[in-house]
């Protein structure tokens, strides 16, 4: 089959790609908002009549929440899923806004043009990047790549509470040989990337508890216990002097990075300077022995998110508090599990305290775990490759510092590993005013699309 008839076709259809792009965008699909409901059911039904005309068998699929949208078609080669979301953030606060943001422009700017709306980036442009791909593909060739599930969620943005429920009990209907997710972005605004590390999470929020009420300090200060001490001593002791966690047993289940990926990581010459620089911070932390791009792809952390107690208002109330608070979290990768590292966190945490005090834990035991995708599946080097074509440079499998939750439901639930392939850059804004998706990217997503399915069916 001819690729390079496929790609002249989403060349000469742009206009009318871009067309159908803003007529999804022009919908207030916002799923946090109940006012917005009727408007979420009809950006499900604009996706299902879409999918129709390219041939899949599609439908607005009922949940408690806000529809899923799920079509079928083509036959053949590879079983591919693709996931995306149709919901978007609020637009609040408006008046911070060029323009309407459901009024969607193409502007000129001075690095070049973009799509100006919310969703435009995040991830109505992006899904449509696929079925923009798909559309040329079956116009050229009168049949779509291979055979294809199209699996379209309308409450990422809100949580996706329906999400796990409708995947077990869809799961034979959604099962597939790969995902592909379009919601993350190119590797510093440039290089195209494959993301194949995603860190899980879990947390914790407790009181440290001393006296039974607030003591006068000149009555009880340098006797009694103060638990803003005993907090500040116990989370001062979490880390060692190079950067390593000391809860016990945390490092049980972290594997050691691949050569190949070190190597493929240091050739994209990240520059940590300027990252930390752009939020006025100057020298990298963690642990000493790591590069700074393992730190926030592949090393776990445990990070405090917050602290307090005693009197924090204007002036001084010279009191000993009777209580001190924190909340803790930790940033998980390989196959570091939640619940383990969360028992032996709350042990040790509980082996720091002294007589007359004690730890009150506010929440369960949960959390996600973190995603390693099987890159030795040929799949993600082909996929790698048709990147690499499109962008005229060496497209990378980089990590995520961040969560992608249905990454992670697609191994747990469905079994199946996910390429998440996406074409955002970092200042597009997503869930602020003046969202924005680069026509480049746009268009050269399109492009991409067909040629990663070229190589995939």
């Amino acid at each position: 089959m001819s690729l390079d008839a496929v790609l002249a076709r989403i060349d000469a259809d742009l206009p009318e790609a871009l067309e159908r792009l803003m007529a999804l965008l022009r919908i207030p699909s916002i799923s946090t908002d109940p006012a917005y409901r009727g408007d979420c059911a009809k950006a499900a039904d604009w996706l299902v009549e879409d999918l129709q005309g390219l041939g899949f068998a599609a439908a607005s699929r009922p949940t408690p929440g806000h529809p899923m949208v799920v079509g079928h078609g083509g036959a053949g080669g590879r079983h591919l899923l693709f996931y995306g979301h149709y919901d978007v953030q609020p637009v609040d606060p408006l008046d911070l806004w060029a323009r309407d943001p459901f009024d969607p422009a193409i502007e000129e700017t001075a690095k070049g043009k973009v799509i100006r709306a919310r969703g435009s980036s995040d991830d109505k442009g992006q899904l449509m990047t696929f079925l923009e791909a798909c559309r040329a593909w079956k116009a050229v060739h009168g049949t779509l790549p291979c055979k294809l599930t199209i699996f379209l969620e309308g409450e990422e943005e809100s949580g996706s509470p329906s999400l796990i429920p409708f995947m077990k009990e869809n799961a034979g209907e959604l099962r597939a040989d790969l995902a592909l997710i379009c919601d993350t972005g190119l590797f510093e605004d440039a290089v195209p990337a494959i993301t194949t590390m995603l860190r899980g999470l879990c947390k914790a929020e407790f009181t440290v508890r001393a006296a039974s009420r607030d003591l006068h300090s000149g009555m009880y200060g340098g006797l009694a216990r103060n638990p803003i001490h005993v907090l500040t001593r116990l989370l001062s002791g979490l880390h060692d002097v190079n950067g390593r966690v000391q809860v016990p047993g945390f490092y049980d289940d972290v594997a050691e990075l691949p050569d190949a990926l070190r190597q493929q990581w240091q050739a994209l010459a990240f520059d940590h300077a300027k990252y930390l620089g752009d939020v006025g911070l100057s020298q990298p932390a963690g642990e000493v022995d790591r590069t700074p791009l393992e730190m926030i792809w592949s090393r776990p952390t445990a990070e405090v998110n917050g602290i307090w107690g005693g009197y924090t208002g204007a002036g001084f109330k010279t009191v000993l508090p009777g209580e001190a608070h924190a909340k803790v979290s930790f940033r998980l990768v390989s196959k570091q599990d939640p619940e383990k590292i969360l028992k032996s966190f709350r042990k040790w945490a509980e082996a720091q305290i002294p007589a007359d005090c004690e730890i009150i834990w506010h929440d369960g035991i949960e959390g996600s775990p973190a995603s390693v995708m099987e890159i030795d599946d040929p799949a993600f080097e082909a996929a790698r490759q048709a990147l690499t074509d499109e962008w005229g440079r060496s497209a990378a499998f980089v990590g995520s510092g961040g969560s992608i939750p249905i990454a992670g439901y697609f191994k747990t639930v469905l079994g199946m590993d996910a390429m998440l392939i996406g074409f955002g850059r970092d200042d597009d804004q997503i869930h602020s005013p003046n969202e924005k998706y680069d026509l480049d990217c746009f268009h050269k997503g399109i492009r991409s699309w067909a040629r990663v399915l070229a190589r995939l069916a």
